[in-house]
């Protein structure tokens, strides 16, 4: 196997599967990625058997042949060389050298025959969207995915949809829900039913996207589902598992409304959280008619509180909650007002952009 690529394209290449290759494994072969070169391209393959990756770019393809190798290694030596064409050769016993200019390396490889082969799709089922609309689905609901294990049906985000034109995405972690729908003209359905994507898997999908009109396709093969998008494919093993019904979650009949300005909520915030109580994490929200008074209270440290303006024009109420949760939820919102609908001091509320109402998060309050 003998080729030369620019240098531009071998980094992006293989970029894309440094967070993929599984740092422990019982499978040494998974510490490395397969490459095989074809004709006027080569193609990268690298999985941990949850998540794998294929790409490939144009190269000069002199002798066609496959090597695996550790990316890592080669990917810092790659990014370290000038811009231009790099020089690759699988030498004997599965070496791989790597030549620019007056530069030499040679780096150890393994046999390719014992990475995993990749089966490829037998469905063209699929569903295609734009990047942005899928990126900006994932950014307002990955945050809220649960974190325990015991809970494995929990640590994705359920990914459906409902007829005839909608997109949901959930996430539930036990103390908040956050659930955003998009419309989408002509859907197909090669979701049956609802699937959900593990955390991992849609942080490897958002390195995929950015905030274009680009379209990416989707579809499900088996227990994965699959994004393509131009030459990269990226298989995700789906969680196993029975959702819970979000619906029950979210609360009704909450009486009383706040509108806050986003931008001098989250700075004020941001502020007071700096002495929050690093245990709970608790924040209060002190609220009262054209106000609200957000103070924290660490024992060790000190207090801090800050008072902002709000429309508000009901009864007062005080209620508090986990810092990092409200934080998490306004950073997620982009509108320039944020609606927050209570009941009490003890239930749930929601909190969502005041213009999107297909966006919604709850979250759960603390006692205090």
């Amino acid at each position: 196997m003998t080729f030369e690529i620019e240098k531009r394209d071998l980094v992006a290449l293989l970029s894309k599967t440094l967070n993929i290759v599984e740092k422990k494994t019982t499978m040494p072969i998974l510490l490395n990625v397969l490459l095989e070169a074809h004709e006027n391209s080569v193609k990268v393959s690298a999985t941990d058997l949850e998540v794998s990756l294929t790409d490939s770019v144009k190269a000069l393809v002199k002798t066609p042949g496959n090597i695996a190798f550790n990316a890592k290694n080669v990917f810092e030596i790659a990014k370290e060389l000038p811009e231009g064409l790099i020089h690759l050769e699988k030498k004997e016993n599965n070496w791989l050298e790597i030549k620019q200019g007056k530069f030499r390396s040679k780096i150890v490889g393994v046999n390719p025959e014992e990475f995993p082969v990749f089966p490829a799709a037998q469905t063209d089922n699929s569903i295609s969207l734009t990047s942005v609309v899928l990126k900006e689905m994932i950014d307002k609901t990955i945050y809220s995915v649960s974190q325990d294990e015991t809970r494995y049906h929990l640590n994705g985000v359920y990914f459906e949809i409902q007829k005839p034109n909608k997109l949901v995405m959930v996430a539930i972690d036990g103390h908040r829900l956050c659930m955003v729908t998009r419309e989408h003209s002509d859907l197909k359905d090669p979701f049956p039913h609802g699937v959900i994507i593990p955390k991992k898997g849609l942080y490897e999908i958002k390195k995929l996207l950015d905030d274009s009109q680009d379209n990416i396709q989707l579809l499900i093969e088996g227990s994965q589902i699959i994004l393509k998008k131009n030459e990269t494919n990226l298989m995700i093993r789906l969680i196993e598992g029975k959702y819970p019904n979000y619906d029950q979650f979210i609360p009704k009949n909450l009486t009383k409304k706040v509108l806050v300005n986003r931008n001098v909520f989250v700075s004020s915030l941001k502020r007071v959280s700096l002495l929050v109580n690093q245990k709970s994490k608790a924040i209060i929200f002190n609220i009262s008619k054209g106000k609200i008074e957000i103070q924290s209270h660490n024992p060790d440290l000190g207090d801090a509180k800050e008072e902002i303006e709000a429309i508000y024009d009901g009864e007062d109420i005080k209620i508090a909650y986990n810092s990092k949760f409200i934080t998490d939820i306004f950073n997620a919102i982009t509108d320039e007002t944020v609606e927050i609908n209570l009941k009490d001091n003890l239930s749930p509320g929601i909190i969502q952009p005041q213009k999107d109402k297909n966006y919604i998060c709850v979250v759960m309050p603390m006692r205090i």
